[in-house]
């Protein structure tokens, strides 16, 4: 089982080379926080704030995962020369239909240098009409 990486497992960022090293990596999601039993949503997972990551054919993000708690949802893969060869951020856009119960979101991001690095955890509450 590989090290899965968060921000928090390292406390506060302390310095400016921290805050790069964990923004280029850690995914973000990026949703509504109550949507309707039934309803469409759209979920977005962006790597990346303030600082881009490298797209090398050896240093690349190579996948991007959205888990509901032990269930993988859905999953993005990025091959060597598919994004431009400037660093840049990566964003996804899943769109879901609202399950009965609600959702416990987590997204996965692999880096081919760095590891494998989680987001913060984002509950969807299913909410009924």
């Amino acid at each position: 089982m590989p090290t899965i990486f968060s921000p928090t497992d390292f406390g506060e960022a302390k310095n400016e080379l921290q805050k790069d090293y964990f923004d280029r990596h850690t995914p973000v999601i990026h949703c509504d926080t109550q949507v309707g039993v039934g309803e469409l949503f759209k979920i977005k997972i962006r790597i990346g704030n303030e600082y881009t990551h490298p797209h090398e054919a050896d240093h690349h993000i190579s996948y991007i995962q959205l888990w509901n708690r032990e269930t993988l949802l859905t999953e993005t893969r990025f091959y060597p020369g598919i994004l431009p060869s400037q660093p840049g951020n990566i964003e996804v856009e899943y769109t879901m239909i609202m399950p009965q119960v609600s959702m416990n979101l987590t997204a996965l991001s692999y880096c081919t240098k760095h590891g494998l690095w989680r987001s913060q955890p984002v509950v969807v509450k299913a909410v009924s009409h």
